[in-house]
């Protein structure tokens, strides 16, 4: 059992609040298919990044990376078919104090809308997307951003996230990270972790500071067929 205390909570969205899988399967499938590519490859490397540095990266050259990223993200859009929240989220996000939280997504503002809408997730009052920062995951800014929004120094804040991108971005930050799921790399060596929101409970002092007791490691859970 590991215990922590922040002024601030900043979530990732995708695979950290909500399962997306199937829709980010689908959204570079289409991507794959339209340029010959291996789907596989581009999954191997998008996961945490902004898509049109995704599309920048893989795409032939010459290809007009940002007109390809408008057409993919209004298809995306429209695709909510099998986008659920993480077990535990929604109570979990509903118990903290909204001045101590913030969304740090790679998507744009209103893909993040969408996804938080239909998995039945209030979207905080401070968020930041794919087009508030110069630079995206891994590099500081969006955890940067996100805790000037809530007036905090990044040292006071906890990131939760999935994926390496967004792990070593919190950690550039100055911020503590708790690794939400099984995500196996070098980075998330020493960091306490959770396998979704039953893992973990918060306290919210009157001050709006949030201790939070994580429990059991995912591999305990995972030994006892949980």
């Amino acid at each position: 059992m590991t215990t922590l205390s922040a002024r601030a909570l900043l979530f990732d969205m995708d695979g950290t609040l909500i399962d997306s899988t199937a829709a980010v399967e689908r959204i570079w499938g289409v991507f794959a298919d339209r340029f010959g590519l291996d789907v596989a490859d581009i999954l191997a490397t998008s996961h945490g990044v902004r898509m049109v540095e995704t599309v920048r990266q893989h795409a032939p050259e010459g290809t007009d990376a940002e007109a390809v990223t408008r057409e993919l993200g209004a298809i995306e859009r429209e695709d909510r078919e099998g986008i659920v929240p993480l077990p535990g989220a929604v109570d979990f996000l509903a118990g903290l104090p909204r001045a101590s939280v913030a969304l740090v997504t790679s998507a744009t503002r209103d893909l993040a809308e969408i996804r938080m809408a239909a998995c039945g997730l209030p979207l905080p009052d401070a968020v930041v997307t794919a087009d508030l920062v110069e630079r995206g995951k891994p590099a500081p800014d969006p955890y940067l951003a996100a805790a000037e929004l809530l007036g905090v120094e990044p040292a006071d804040a906890i990131v939760l996230e999935d994926a390496e991108a967004g792990i070593r971005s919190g950690l550039a930050a100055g911020a503590r990270v708790i690794v939400v799921g099984g995500l196996d790399a070098a980075v998330t060596a020493g960091l306490p972790r959770i396998r979704d929101y039953r893992d973990i409970a918060a306290e919210v002092a009157a001050d709006g500071s949030v201790t939070l007791t994580l429990h059991e490691a995912v591999e305990g859970r995972r030994e006892r067929g949980e």
